[in-house]
């Protein structure tokens, strides 16, 4: 077996348990990310299921790629060492490619969510989807509109009405309510779409953090699994090297032409 310098494997040992750790919390994010934009099902957030299958699955493949370094650097395996290489160069490629456009992008996230969510508007004359969708919002998160009450109109659903413990917190405003006739009825303030902002940003955020950590460490992890391989073929190559060809050998100095043999 070739000997691979003892300080060089526990370095690449510990960045491999590292880099196994960082997939664990990949997927722990992606499931803290999943428990705090849990609404309507799961379907109150477009786009929300399938950044949270690109985490679980970032996560989970990280997790062996570091299992497999880790293996092949302990095993001196260089068949291990070379496909952990390999996917150290894809994973950085497709990493930075991800993430230097998601982050370029990232300022122009909020106006581009507030002109699609303003497309839904007036609320009382979307589809039906759209006012399931809006009334789960307001249920769950005590919010009336996605801009402002008024976004329903002349019809203002029960959804958005505060009780009175809510009222007296302070949570509540009274509005007109489909004729200047009717009672005012008590709706919430706080509106929906900068709730929904928020948790759009923070699951942005997060992915975007996790793209750019695990670009550092692929590229971390290509130097370390490089200077690994190169050892073992230093140590491979080391009885050629030590070899001298005859051709260079010093030929016999001329005294001994002129020894005489035993016997005279």
């Amino acid at each position: 077996m070739v000997q691979v310098n003892a300080c060089l494997k526990l370095i690449f040992t510990i960045f491999n348990i590292f880099f196994a750790i960082v997939g664990g919390v990949i997927i722990a994010l992606a499931l803290l990310s999943q428990v705090i934009t849990n609404v309507q099902g799961g379907n109150g957030l477009e786009g929300r299921t399938v950044g949270l299958i690109v985490l679980y699955t970032v996560g989970a493949i990280t997790m062996v790629i570091a299992i497999l370094g880790a293996y092949g650097a302990h095993r001196e395996n260089r068949a291990c060492l070379i496909v952990f290489l390999v996917c150290m160069v894809i994973g950085s490629l497709m990493t930075l490619r991800a993430g230097i456009p998601a982050l370029s992008t990232r300022p122009e996230l909020e106006d581009v969510l507030e002109a699609k969510f303003r497309e839904l508007l007036p609320l009382d004359k979307a589809s039906s989807d759209t006012k399931n969708m809006a009334d789960s919002l307001q249920s769950q998160l005590h919010c009336c509109g996605l801009f402002s009450y008024m976004d329903w109109e002349d019809d203002i659903p029960d959804t958005c009405l505060c009780d009175q413990e809510e009222e007296m917190e302070g949570r509540c405003q009274s509005v007109s309510y489909q004729a200047i006739l009717m009672p005012r009825k008590s709706v919430y303030i706080k509106t929906c779409f900068p709730i929904i902002l928020h948790y759009v940003l923070l699951l942005s955020n997060v992915m975007i953090g996790v793209t750019f950590t695990l670009a550092a460490l692929a590229l971390l992890g290509l130097a370390l699994s490089s200077a690994i391989i190169h050892q073992m073929r230093s140590h491979n190559r080391a009885t050629i090297l030590m070899t001298v060809p005859a051709i260079f050998t010093t030929p016999p100095p001329k005294y001994q032409e002129l020894h005489n043999p035993p016997g005279y």
